[in-house]
């Protein structure tokens, strides 16, 4: 083993004992004590170093029988290879290759946000109560969505996504 060392984690947890919380279609049996206590057993710190959560509900038949076409895998890879190279030709000169990889100073010089996004992400801060290592994860991801975009800058409704994939971990029982 190499340490430090960088890995992509990815966790999936249920919203509830039961898996139920927040269904439109069944009925949580729990009681929001035992909600609170089940999302509490992953710890505020944790969470915060985790930079995207999302909530996936639960996949309708209707869904699956489809024959209407979604965007696909081919087109969705070829975006993210854009995306890449976009990122890569970035920070090339520091030795990165990844928007992730960057620092709080690389992200004041490089990840110009347009005066919109930035009242946005002031506000999320003061409404949302975000700590301090949210600020550098939310416009590391805001910078990867506007590059998928094809966007120069982010804007206002990258950091929203990025916002709203970072703070989708909410308690079902409150």
């Amino acid at each position: 083993m190499t340490f430090p060392s960088s890995f992509i984690l990815i966790a999936a947890a249920n919203p509830c004992p039961c898996g139920y919380a927040g269904s439109p279609d069944k009925q949580c049996s729990c009681t929001p004590y035992e909600i609170k206590r089940y999302t509490q057993k992953i710890s505020g710190p944790l969470l915060d170093r985790i930079d995207i959560h999302i909530r996936v509900p639960q996949v309708k038949y209707e869904d699956l029988s489809a024959t209407r076409r979604a965007e696909s895998s081919a087109q969705i890879r070829q975006r993210v290879v854009a995306a890449r190279q976009v990122q890569q030709e970035r920070l090339q000169t520091y030795h990165l290759f990844c928007n992730a990889q960057m620092n709080h100073a690389l992200l004041q010089k490089l990840c110009v946000l347009e005066p919109r996004a930035r009242q946005l992400l002031e506000q999320a801060f003061k409404n949302l109560n975000l700590s301090a290592r949210s600020y550098d994860r939310i416009i590391k991801v805001a910078r990867t969505i506007a590059d998928l975009a094809g966007a120069k800058d982010i804007e206002a409704v990258h950091v929203g996504e990025a916002i709203q994939l970072r703070n989708d971990m909410g308690q079902f029982g409150e």
